[in-house]
């Protein structure tokens, strides 16, 4: 009898607990499963979405590509780019897209549309990222083309980090030369040429920012001339002024020509 009672002590306690307990445990297992069953549908559903923007922006570079670009083509690149910037606005392709729009309006000088891709851009990249420090760039040169180098220079003193100081440099010098500001250009050239010898600089044209260097601040080539007088000959050193105006004048919208790749 005593073990009798004591099961139908369990019985009625763990009836107790049902009570209690019953429904909202059977509530917290029902949510366990729906959220582990959603989240995997989520995850399946990123991939599945990154794949085919991923599918989208390879067919969108093969069309840019082409190596005989027909405005036929061009139109069905231009038309790629703008649905992986509608469908899927906040993938990174969308942001190479819209790059590479940039870039075509550019070269087209539809600098007001070359503008609004740069900035839809920065609303997008993650502060600080390469794809924002590429597109602050590339609207900086695309402001000083369009007669706002005071804009342009303000975006750059924001600074670009790791490979891409020395990028801003040159960008500033080519902006600070435009408005004729020859001697800070030459600090900004001579600063973005200390910053290549670092390990970690995006790929700038050293040869060319030497050549502006020099070109502002020009150094004479010796040359040696032979002097004669009655029967004497003497040889002297003289010098040879460079001429800066066949170096500089470089494009202000060099960077933003370029591609999406960077």
């Amino acid at each position: 009898m005593e073990s009798y009672r004591t099961e139908e002590e369990q019985v009625e306690a763990l009836r107790r607990w049902w009570n209690e307990n019953g429904r909202s445990t059977i509530v917290a297992i029902i949510l366990a499963l729906g959220l582990g069953f959603g989240y995997q549908g989520w995850k399946n559903y990123k991939v599945e979405n990154a794949e085919a923007a991923s599918d989208l922006y390879q067919r969108m570079l093969q069309a840019f590509s082409a190596p005989a670009l027909s405005p036929e083509q061009e139109e069905i690149a231009l038309q790629l780019a703008a649905q992986l910037k509608a469908d899927y606005s906040d993938s990174t392709y969308a942001q190479f897209a819209s790059l590479q729009l940039a870039r075509v309006a550019v070269l087209k000088n539809n600098l007001a549309e070359a503008q609004a891709e740069l900035r839809w851009v920065l609303g997008k990249a993650d502060k600080g990222s390469d794809v924002a420090r590429i597109a602050q760039l590339r609207l900086a040169r695309v402001l000083a083309a369009s007669g706002e180098p005071d804009q342009a220079l303000s975006i750059l003193e924001q600074g670009g980090e790791g490979p891409y100081k020395a990028s801003y440099a040159v960008a500033q010098g080519d902006i600070l030369l435009s408005v004729d500001r020859a001697e800070e250009a030459s600090e900004a050239y001579a600063a973005a040429l200390a910053l290549a010898a670092g390990e970690e600089t995006a790929d700038i044209d050293l040869a060319a920012v030497e050549q502006k260097l020099q070109a502002l601040n020009p150094r004479p080539a010796r040359m040696t001339v032979s002097v004669t007088a009655g029967d004497a000959t003497e040889t002297v050193d003289t010098v040879e002024s460079v001429d800066a105006a066949s170096v500089l004048g470089a494009g202000i919208v060099d960077d933003s020509a370029t591609g999406a790749e960077e």
